[in-house]
C-alpha cells in the first residue's frame, strides 16, 4: 500500500508560465511534466524510438510530439499514438496539493 511518502514535489503549478510542458527530475529520472488545461500529467521524457526530450517537442491536446522524429505519445498513459513510436514510455501518477505538483515515481 502506497504511503504518503511515496509523493514527491516535483514542481508548482506557477513553473509552467506559458508553457505547458517541463522537465523535473524524480526518482533520479527525467520526467516530462504537461499541463493540459490544468490537468497534470508525467511520462518519462525521453522518446522510446529516438532517444529526444519529449519535454522540447509540441504539445497539443493530450497528444507530445517527439520533436527528433514526430512520433506521437498520450501524455495521459504514454502510449504509441504515431509511427515511428511503438512502444510506450512509463507514465506516472500526478497529483496537486495546493500550488504543488506532486509525482509518485
Amino acid at each position: 500500500m502506497a504511503n504518503e511518502s511515496d509523493w514527491q514535489c516535483v514542481a508548482s503549478v506557477g513553473d509552467f508560465g506559458e508553457e505547458n510542458v517541463i522537465c523535473v527530475r524524480a526518482g533520479g529520472r527525467r520526467i516530462a511534466l504537461y499541463n493540459v488545461d490544468g490537468e497534470f500529467y508525467a511520462t518519462d521524457d525521453i522518446c522510446t524510438h529516438g532517444k529526444a526530450c519529449l519535454s522540447e517537442g509540441f504539445l497539443e491536446g493530450h497528444m507530445i510530439e517527439c520533436p527528433l522524429h514526430q512520433g506521437l505519445f498520450d501524455v495521459r498513459d504514454g502510449s504509441p499514438a504515431g509511427a515511428p513510436v511503438t512502444e510506450a514510455v512509463n507514465g506516472y501518477p500526478v497529483r496537486v496539493d495546493g500550488d504543488e505538483i506532486l509525482l509518485k515515481v
